[in-house]
């Protein structure tokens, strides 16, 4: 496993292979979804990138940038032993420079759901997922469905801009009680893990009622909003997989999403429906 810090360094080593190449952006402190990413892109390329870079840009003032989890070593360990081929672990100043190109969000799906608690948030996102390809010129990109908001904008990117890149969509992976992995859930003390339960728990209710012919958008969302309390809730949603409004439930083109606060912190979930 090759190990390479610089955007150049990077993209002379890949023009030398001409295999496809499959790669995972992370954020680090990896855990068993982003294993899932690594082996399904193992799986589909020759060749198997992963990136381990905390980016400053899609983090608000007074959020958690200096305390976001970093396992440089630990998270270079587990890509050794899922195959991964080359780790690219740049530091900021290698990806920003002082006058940058700006790359926004759309107007609307940029700053609605996490975008309207979180405004600017997207814009960083979309920034540095546009210079992470650019730099790889991956065959196929993999991320999870559980930020669908931001899969959704990523896909939206990608076809807009047109991109050469297939965007790789994989299920959300969950502990056995049903949390979501997400690298803040070491955050959570232990009774707050067990008060996360009803992010998950709110979203079972919402396929139980949808497999009970409940098709009403309102209902389902008050029902859901009921089994959540106390928590901090930011949202409850339920839109086509387009992130468009809709009045009922479609099988096939629907996602719902939940984002809460516990304690100070902030999860996301969602099912695809």
């Amino acid at each position: 496993m090759k190990i390479i810090s610089t955007p150049s360094e990077l993209k002379n080593y890949l023009k030398e292979h001409k295999q496809s190449i499959g790669f995972v952006p992370t954020m680090g402190a990896l855990h068993e979804g982003h294993i899932t990413l690594i082996k399904k892109a193992r799986a589909e390329n020759e060749l198997v990138v992963v990136s381990i870079f905390v980016n400053p840009t899609q983090f608000l003032q007074g959020e958690d940038l200096d305390k976001y989890p970093r396992r440089d070593e630990a998270d270079k360990k587990i890509c050794e032993l899922s195959g991964v081929d080359v780790v690219f672990l740049p530091q900021a100043e290698d990806m920003y420079q002082k006058d940058e190109v700006s790359i926004l969000a759309p107007k609307v799906r940029g700053y609605v759901l996490e975008g309207h608690s979180r405004p600017g948030h997207f814009s960083g996102v979309l920034t540095v997922v546009m210079k992470l390809l650019n730099i790889v010129n991956p065959s196929r990109a993999y991320f999870g469905k559980k930020d669908a908001q931001q899969l959704n904008l990523i896909k939206l990117m990608v076809e807009q801009m047109f991109m050469d890149v297939e965007i790789v969509a994989v299920d959300t992976v969950r502990e056995k009680d049903g949390l979501a992995l997400s690298s803040r859930n070491i955050y959570l003390s232990p009774q707050q893990r067990q008060d996360a339960l009803k992010i998950s728990e709110s979203l079972y209710l919402a396929s139980k009622l949808v497999s009970k012919k409940v098709w009403d958008v309102q209902e389902i969302k008050t029902q859901m909003r009921e089994l959540l309390k106390p928590l901090d809730v930011e949202y409850v949603e339920i839109l086509s997989r387009d992130f468009d409004n809709i009045k009922e439930v479609i099988l096939g083109h629907t996602v719902i999403l939940v984002e809460a606060k516990v304690g100070e912190t902030r999860l996301l979930d969602n099912i695809w429906l």
